[in-house]
């Protein structure tokens, strides 16, 4: 019997693995583990006028960013951060935004660069689900402080210098939209994209309709890949890192070996000396 209760244990364990892309019901489901860690990554005057019960502000822009190239945070930063939202290594973490899913698929990878393994993004945007379905509110929420001990993952990240000595070793895909890839516009004082670099633009994995946002089935999802070889590794970049992060996460469910350029263009083209191109490629 002892040994039975073990493997059903253990089952439930794996089952109640957090998905990449968390649907509403799973969510629903698990609200109330005691692992489960909610992150709102929103504006918090948007946060404070209504979010989901138990979930901790983290505003994108401010915390998930660090300086005038909008990198990474400093890992004593991040360690903070997240120790203070109330996750340690063993907890279910599932983030969730508003209409743009990117900024909470920005939290998705550092996640993973710091090496948490139970980590999902809500399939939708806040509020995106029938009333009622999951517990609402106004009232601030300030979870225990917990130990979260990052172990660096150096696969799902990379330098300026990785990405100039991959150029012709490894896949590029540029996640901006196809306007700032083709040159016509910029936030860098240079237009264009990395040479080799294909156009994925972030936006593609996601439908918006009424300031209300979800995100692809993975079958369709799939097809829009479909020209991706997988012979190589794939390195992802857009503006400031945060369309990277979403095709990291849908590229990473399907099998791709991924990582993302920290600088991205902001870097990338605010150097007079780095390679660009401005023509089209295709897979």
């Amino acid at each position: 019997m002892r040994h039975l209760t073990l493997i059903l244990f253990s089952t439930l364990i794996l089952w109640a693995k957090v998905p990449d892309i968390v649907p509403v019901s799973w969510l629903k489901q698990h609200y109330n583990d005691p692992s489960l860690v909610l992150i709102d990554v929103r504006n918090p005057k948007i946060y404070k006028a209504g979010h989901l019960k138990n979930s901790v502000n983290i505003p994108a822009m401010t915390q998930l960013f660090y300086g005038k190239k909008m990198l990474i945070p400093p890992l004593s930063t991040l360690k903070e951060l997240f120790s203070k939202a109330g996750i340690d290594n063993k907890s279910e973490i599932v983030v969730y935004g508003g209409e743009n899913p990117i900024w909470a698929a920005r939290f998705y990878w550092i996640a993973k660069v710091l090496g948490a393994s139970d980590v999902g993004l809500l399939k939708v945007s806040y509020g995106n689900w029938a009333k009622g379905t999951l517990p609402t509110t106004t009232k601030l929420y300030n979870p225990p402080y917990k130990d979260f001990a990052p172990k660096i993952n150096n696969q799902y990240i990379k330098t300026q210098l990785d990405v100039l000595t991959s150029l012709h070793n490894a896949h590029i895909i540029d996640g901006r939209p196809h306007a700032f890839y083709i040159g016509k516009k910029s936030h860098a004082k240079r237009y264009g994209h990395i040479p080799t670099a294909l156009n994925f633009p972030g936006s593609l994995t996601y439908n918006t309709k009424d300031s209300k946002t979800t995100i692809k089935d993975f079958t369709k999802l799939k097809k829009l890949y479909t020209k991706l070889p997988k012979d190589k590794p794939i390195i992802l970049y857009c503006e400031d890192g945060a369309d990277a992060a979403m095709n990291f996460l849908i590229l990473k469910k399907l099998g791709y070996q991924v990582s993302v350029y920290d600088g991205s263009w902001l870097e990338w083209g605010n150097h007079p000396h780095l390679p660009i191109e401005t023509k089209v490629n295709k897979p």
